[in-house]
């Protein structure tokens, strides 16, 4: 058997040419004619790289391009920003991002203190029967619940719905008939439950806006927004005997359900609890004007310290 033909690793002979066989079928290619040529233009460029005089000259390039550098920065400096260029920023943020209204803003920090009050009596049978509902607002996160007396007056158990979902019985812990209001305790507490930042009325103007939320016809929690209408108001509701007085008139809408709610400024800070509604017609429904006790009043009937 014929021996394929090697080459010889010597670089003082080149390689033999070796004319193809028909008998092995393998065909032998030649080396590159421009391989010698090619070593040799690698061989003076790695030369000149380690020649110092190029290496002096790569450095006085840099710091040339470092003082071209140095002197724009030197004779363009960064204008600084005037009021003028925030009030255009704002103003372009204002235009081109959709933000939450205020009365949105307000709800969304109330409405975790704002619980559903279900009140029940007994029916024939010593069953629970849901006999109204209304709202309440929480002033401590021990469970301290503030709502109007004529939410539970009648009721021989209550319920609480916070704002998780959770649910939890409740007693009532303190009355103040002269202002229509309650305070109740719930039995089981919430751990991530949050009170209410309670504000005083003392600046508190007509025309100031306010939120009111609850569960008006049990529908909630629900919001509706609008301002202050008056001060010092005096009211009498059909059902009740006895006149309140000292509260605040407001227009934004309330209706049976939205009882013993908040009043709350575009802060979310509760100026005041919602206890009735002006309609001289039987429909109970909003005719425009509400009324809420001062949370001064509010507070003290809780036993908290006075602003």
């Amino acid at each position: 058997m014929r021996k394929t033909p090697l080459y010889s690793p010597s670089a003082r002979a080149g390689p033999a040419p070796v004319a193809p066989s028909a008998d092995d079928g393998v065909q032998q290619t030649r080396s590159p004619a421009g391989v010698g040529a090619t070593a040799s233009r690698r061989s003076r460029i790695g030369a000149a790289a380690r020649d110092p005089r190029w290496l002096w000259l790569a450095w006085l390039v840099l710091a040339g391009l470092l003082g071209v550098v140095w002197w724009w920065q030197a004779d363009h400096p960064p204008r600084a920003l005037t009021q003028k260029d925030i009030d255009a920023a704002v103003l372009r943020t204002l235009t081109t991002q959709s933000l939450p209204s205020r009365a949105a803003r307000a709800a969304e920090k109330i409405r975790p203190s704002v619980v559903r009050v279900i009140a029940y009596v007994k029916d024939g049978k010593g069953r629970d029967v849901e006999h109204g509902i209304g709202t309440g607002v929480v002033i401590q996160d021990q469970g301290v619940v503030l709502t109007n007396l004529h939410v539970v007056h009648s009721a021989q158990s209550l319920r609480l719905v916070f704002a998780d979902g959770s649910e939890s019985e409740a007693s009532v812990t303190g009355a103040q008939p002269q202002h229509d209001l309650a305070v109740l305790q719930a039995h089981k507490v919430p751990d991530d439950l949050r009170a209410a930042t309670l504000r005083t009325t003392a600046g508190l103007l007509p025309g100031d806006e306010v939120v009111v939320v609850g569960f008006p016809f049990g529908i909630g929690p629900s919001t509706s927004a609008g301002v202050v209408s008056g001060l010092g108001r005096s009211f009498k509701s059909p059902e009740g005997q006895q006149e309140i007085d000292n509260l605040i008139q407001f227009d934004a809408a309330a209706n049976p359900g939205n009882s013993g709610g908040p009043l709350a400024t575009m802060d979310g800070e509760v100026v005041g609890v919602v206890t009735g509604i002006l309609n001289p017609t039987r429909a109970r429904t909003f005719l425009g004007i509400g009324f809420a006790v001062p949370i001064e009043s509010a507070a003290a009937a809780a036993g908290l310290p006075p602003f």
